[in-house]
């Protein structure tokens, strides 16, 4: 059973966004991202997995160079629109994800949405909301985005992945880093790396059926890792990032005046090229 508690992150955010005025419907969502990928002349595509259909982003041509290859993961969205209220679509009001993506300065790069964002009509399969609430981080989403991956890597030729995850994104990125072994770096933005000690720091339920990243350090801790943090962020306590980062050996990069959401995008295309420095 989802606890009403689990909401008021989600809540949080879409007050800071929205105040009173409407949410912008799915499809309106969906085409703010689509012009924002093809502003940069990428397209839009579903990668179809064995229990989701996922959105994602990539440049028209990709460089098949066999290189390095940087995926991104969008946060959790619009999972709740009131305390009580679950969403009936999670794509984000703003898909910070995807705006770090379209940012990144240089090398090859990719996009990846979470289960049922950015679905259309045509697009959609059954994806119950259990999969943008308590089960967000489950195997069977670990495994379906970690497929997708598959397929993004051999899209682009690549041999070797850079993950990059915004808020529960990184959590995703940090669960599919532990069940691979060509993975380079991990780096997170703002990345909920302790899902249980998230919960408890702000006293909701925990999420029953998710993983969480802190019980992988053992296989983490062979990864190089950074993880930015926001000083002003309410939302992913900095040391919940600190104590994880002390446990694998991984570097982290506090920014002044930054919170949940600002200004990772605006400044992203200093941030990576930071995280790529040992």
């Amino acid at each position: 059973m989802v606890s009403f508690g689990l909401g008021l992150t989600q809540v949080f955010l879409v007050l800071t966004f929205y105040g009173c005025r409407p949410i912008p419907a799915p499809d309106i969502r969906y085409q703010t991202a689509e012009s924002w990928a093809k502003a940069k002349g990428w397209t839009s595509s579903i990668l179809k997995t064995r229990d989701f259909n996922l959105r994602s982003f990539s440049p028209n041509t990709p460089n098949r160079s066999r290189g390095s290859l940087t995926i991104y993961f969008e946060g959790d969205g619009l999972a709740w629109v009131s305390r009580e209220g679950v969403s009936k679509d999670p794509s984000p009001i703003k898909p910070v994800g995807l705006e770090l993506a379209l940012a990144q300065p240089e090398g090859h790069a990719a996009y990846l949405g979470r289960p049922c964002q950015f679905m259309t009509d045509t697009d959609k399969a059954p994806c119950p909301s259990r999969y943008w609430t308590n089960e967000r981080f489950s195997v069977v989403v670990i495994d379906s985005m970690n497929e997708a991956v598959d397929q993004l890597k051999q899209k682009f030729g690549a041999k070797k992945l850079i993950l990059v995850g915004y808020s529960g994104g990184g959590t995703v990125a940090a669960l599919i880093a532990a069940r691979r072994e060509d993975v380079e770096r991990l780096i997170t933005v703002a990345g909920n790396l302790d899902v249980t000690g998230w919960s408890e720091a702000h006293a909701l339920s925990p999420l029953e059926g998710s993983l969480n990243p802190l019980d992988e350090t053992p296989k983490l801790s062979k990864i190089p890792q950074v993880h930015f943090v926001g000083e002003k962020d309410s939302v992913i306590p900095p040391s919940l990032t600190r104590d994880f980062a002390n446990k694998v050996h991984a570097k982290v990069i506090e920014k002044k005046d930054f919170d949940h959401t600002c200004c990772w995008g605006e400044a992203w295309s200093k941030l990576y090229l930071d995280a790529l420095e040992d």
